[in-house]
């Protein structure tokens, strides 16, 4: 088993969710690497229990390591000078799909908060939504979807780095506030299929 950092934060994302009974999304987790630049991602999405497939609520989950933190985690691990510390870059996007009109975004907003709880230190940050049109080849009966992305990094310090079931307080929260919020944005009023 590949024991690393980014890994755990992984596996202590999976067991929040896991907790929060939200259900993962079939063929729908990818872990890749930037041949060129390094870069780790981790990518997968989790929605309410039982909305069918595709879901009509989901959260797309996905965790970036980049190469300047595993450059930063390797001098730790080699006891060599701690000067920065590595950075989790987190995005989740949450997602309304399978509608039959265009969503009034401000709708969806006013039922979502500015910041996700404190992940670490810091909270996520919610950006603007963006507002999707699917069409079919004939051009008729289009679909719509609305989706708002909270993104921002999570820390490891010296202390997290040494103990990392501090990853699973850290990250446990985050299970819950997803799956709460997913619900928050199932209950607008939204024309849908």
């Amino acid at each position: 088993m590949l024991d690393h950092v980014f890994t755990d934060a992984i596996g202590a994302l999976r067991d929040a969710f896991e907790q929060a009974r939200l259900e993962r999304q079939a063929f729908e987790e990818r872990f890749q690497s930037d041949v060129l630049l390094g870069d780790l991602m981790w990518q997968t999405s989790y929605g309410l229990p039982g909305e069918g497939q595709p879901p009509r609520v989901q959260a797309d989950i996905t965790c970036s390591w980049p190469t300047w933190s595993q450059t930063a985690y390797r001098s730790w691990y080699v006891e060599e000078e701690f000067t920065e510390p590595p950075r989790i870059e987190i995005e989740i996007v949450l997602r309304r799909q399978r509608l039959t009109e265009t969503p009034d975004p401000s709708m969806v907003l006013n039922s979502l908060p500015l910041e996700s709880p404190p992940i670490g230190r810091d909270p996520l940050t919610r950006s603007g939504p963006t507002v999707e049109s699917i069409y079919g080849a004939d051009l008729s009966d289009p679909e719509f979807a609305i989706e708002i992305s909270y993104a921002g990094s999570y820390e490891l310090d010296e202390d997290r780095l040494a103990d990392g079931s501090s990853l699973d307080d850290d990250f446990g929260a985050l299970g819950g506030w997803i799956a709460a919020t997913l619900v928050c944005v199932g209950d607008v009023a939204l024309a849908e299929n």
